[in-house]
C-alpha cells in the first residue's frame, strides 16, 4: 500500500511539473548573459549543457559571449566515456576552443588553465547521489574559482532523486573522488542549493569560499518528478535507471553485472551462475557505453527489475539479497575498500557481516541523517516536504 501511495504520488507530481513548465537556469538566458557580457568567460559543461536544444556553449558564442576554454568533468564533453576512462585535452572541431579535463590526474582546474579567465559558468545535469563524480567536480572548480579570485555562475537543474534524503553520512577518513562531502547517498539537492552548502559549511580547502552566483530553476519543487532530456552520462539511459542507481551501484564493488554491457544499465542484476534466478542477459562490449564490462560474454543470471515504478527509492535490500547467496563473502564482494567508499564508511559492511537485515542497517545512520535533514534546510532553494 505504501509502494501504491509513493507511486500515486509520483505521478501526480509529474503531472504538476508539465502544468509548471520547469524552466532550467541555462534557459532563462536574461538571467546570465548580461553577467558574461565583456568577461573572458569560461564554461564547465557537457552533453546535459543545452539551452532549447542547443548546447550552451554554441548559444553563447551565438550571443557573442567570449568564450575562451571548455572544461570537462568525467565522461567528457559530449558524455560518451566509460565510467573511469580518463579522458585527454583536447580541441572542440566545431569552435576550435581548448576542451581541458577534469577527470583523471587532473581533477581541479590549475591557476594556469584558469589564467585570463574572467568568470567561470557551470551548467551539468546531476542525478542528486554522492558518488556521482560531477558534485566532486563541482567541488574543485569552487575551490579553484576561490583561489583564483573568479566568481562562478551556476546554471540550476532540477534533481531526479530530488524528492527524498537516504543513506549514510560520509566519514572523513572515507573521503574520495566518488565521495567529497559529509552527506548521504541521497542527498536531496540540486546543484545549485548543493554548492550553496558547500561554501557555507566551508567544505572548501583551508575553509576558502567561492564568489558564487546561482541562477535557479523556475517552478520547480522538490517532490516533482523530472524525466532528463539528455541521459547524464553512458549508463543511465531512462528514468528508471536514474532512479535504481543508488541502490544499485553498491553492486560495482561485486563480482555481479548491473547489466553495463546491456541496453538496459542499472535495472537488472545478474551473475554467470543459473541459480541466481531465471532471467538472463549477457554482457557484450558497446562503445560509448561499456568497452569492457564485467561478465563480457558469459551468460548473466538474476532478476530484471525494469518493472519497478518511478517512486523507487534508496534500499540496500538487493545487495543483501545476493550477498547472502555467495557461501564465500570474496565470491561476491570483489572489494571491499570499493564498497566503503561508496558508502561512506565502513560501519555499514560491518553490520552486513554481523548479519543485519536491512532495517537494522538503516536505523544505523537515523540521527546523522535528521541532523544533515536539518542542516540541508538552511540551503534549499526550492519548496520540499521531505521530513
Amino acid at each position: 500500500m505504501k509502494l501504491l501511495v509513493l507511486t500515486v504520488l509520483f505521478w501526480a507530481a509529474s503531472f504538476a511539473v508539465e502544468a509548471q513548465e520547469i524552466t532550467c537556469g541555462a534557459d532563462q538566458p536574461a538571467a546570465y548573459v548580461n553577467l558574461l557580457d565583456g568577461k573572458h568567460v569560461g564554461l564547465v559543461v557537457n552533453q546535459s549543457s543545452t539551452v532549447g536544444g542547443e548546447h550552451l556553449l554554441d548559444f553563447l558564442l551565438s550571443k557573442s559571449v567570449a568564450v575562451e576554454k571548455v572544461f570537462c568533468p568525467e565522461h567528457g564533453f559530449r558524455g560518451d566515456a566509460d565510467a573511469g576512462e580518463e579522458i585527454g585535452d583536447q580541441k572542440d572541431k566545431k569552435t576550435g576552443l581548448p576542451i581541458i579535463s577534469l577527470y583523471g590526474k587532473n581533477k581541479k582546474p590549475s591557476a594556469t588553465q584558469l589564467q585570463g579567465i574572467d568568470v567561470l559558468v557551470f551548467d551539468i545535469q546531476d542525478v542528486g547521489v554522492r558518488f556521482y563524480t560531477y558534485i566532486s567536480t563541482l567541488h574543485y572548480v569552487m575551490e579553484a574559482c576561490a583561489e583564483q579570485n573568479i566568481p562562478l555562475i551556476v546554471l540550476d537543474r532540477p534533481n531526479p532523486n530530488g524528492d527524498y534524503v537516504a543513506g549514510p553520512i560520509l566519514k572523513p577518513e572515507f573521503k574520495s573522488f566518488v565521495g567529497m562531502h559529509p552527506i548521504p547517498v541521497v542527498h536531496g539537492c540540486t546543484i545549485g542549493e548543493l554548492a550553496h552548502m558547500i561554501n557555507g559549511e566551508k567544505w572548501l580547502e583551508n575553509g576558502v569560499q567561492c564568489d558564487l552566483t546561482v541562477i535557479p530553476v523556475k517552478h520547480y519543487t522538490h517532490q516533482m518528478a523530472y524525466s532528463l532530456p539528455i541521459k547524464p552520462s553512458p549508463n543511465l539511459p531512462n528514468d528508471l535507471s536514474i532512479r535504481l542507481y543508488p541502490s544499485l551501484c553498491f553492486f560495482e564493488a561485486t563480482n555481479m553485472s548491473i547489466g553495463r554491457g546491456t541496453y538496459f544499465p542499472f535495472q537488472v542484476i545478474g551473475y554467470p551462475d543459473p541459480t541466481m534466478g531465471e532471467f538472463q542477459f549477457t554482457p557484450e562490449s558497446i562503445v560509448g557505453m561499456a568497452k569492457s564490462p564485467k561478465q563480457e560474454g558469459k551468460v548473466c543470471y538474476g532478476e530484471d527489475l525494469r518493472d519497478e515504478g518511478p517512486a523507487h527509492q534508496f534500499t540496500l535490500e538487493y545487495f543483501l539479497k545476493y550477498y547472502h547467496c555467495f557461501q564465500q563473502e570474496s565470491d561476491f564482494l570483489s572489494s571491499a575498500r570499493w564498497f566503503n567508499l561508496l558508502a561512506g564508511t565502513d560501519e555499514v559492511l560491518k553490520l552486513i557481516r554481523e548479519g543485519a537485515d536491512w532495517s537494522q542497517i538503516e536505523a544505523s545512520w537515523s540521527d546523522e541523517l535528521a541532523a544533515y535533514k536539518a542542516m540541508r534546510k538552511k540551503y534549499l532553494l526550492y519548496p520540499d516536504t521531505e521530513e
